[in-house]
């Protein structure tokens, strides 16, 4: 029996870093969260079922962006309990945050990868998600002075 293994970003630059794993996905029972937008809404196509959408919210237009990430933080939850990974492997952000800290409560294990966009200092998701993360992977070796328990994995791209 396959584990059950979540990968989960937000679009963009997060979600392009995350599909560079996608050669693991077969090797798991996987699923995918990511936000819904231009970018992504074709993937049901290729992926199916194993793909879920988050609303995409950004911080630019604060007081929506307060009723979108509610929403998110509730729908979470419930792709939560639908999924029930073991393992759940993010490349940030703000997506990723809640699922990251509701499946630390519920037993799954936390692989976070630092993004390559930056080399000198902490990201937000990243400060985040350090305490609780079971690994912590950075893809520049400089970033292990900023984070002393993370792995170097080098560069996924």
């Amino acid at each position: 029996m396959k584990k059950k293994v979540l990968f989960i970003s937000s679009t963009g630059g997060h979600f392009n870093e995350l599909l560079q794993l996608s050669p693991l996905f077969e090797k798991y029972d996987y699923h995918i969260i990511t936000e819904k937008d231009e970018t992504t809404k074709g993937l049901k196509e290729k992926y199916g079922d194993r793909i879920s959408y988050l609303p995409y919210g950004t911080r630019q237009k604060l007081l929506r962006y307060i009723f979108v990430y509610t929403y998110l933080c509730i729908k979470t939850i419930f792709l939560f309990i639908k999924i029930r990974p073991k393992y759940i492997v993010t490349t940030g952000t703000h997506t990723a945050g809640p699922m990251c800290y509701l499946g630390k409560i519920f037993g799954s294990k936390i692989i976070y990868i630092e993004t390559i966009a930056n080399k000198n200092r902490k990201t937000a998701t990243g400060r985040l998600i350090y305490p609780i993360a079971d690994l912590f992977i950075v893809q520049w070796e400089d970033m292990l002075k900023l984070y002393p328990k993370a792995k170097y994995g080098g560069v996924i791209y």
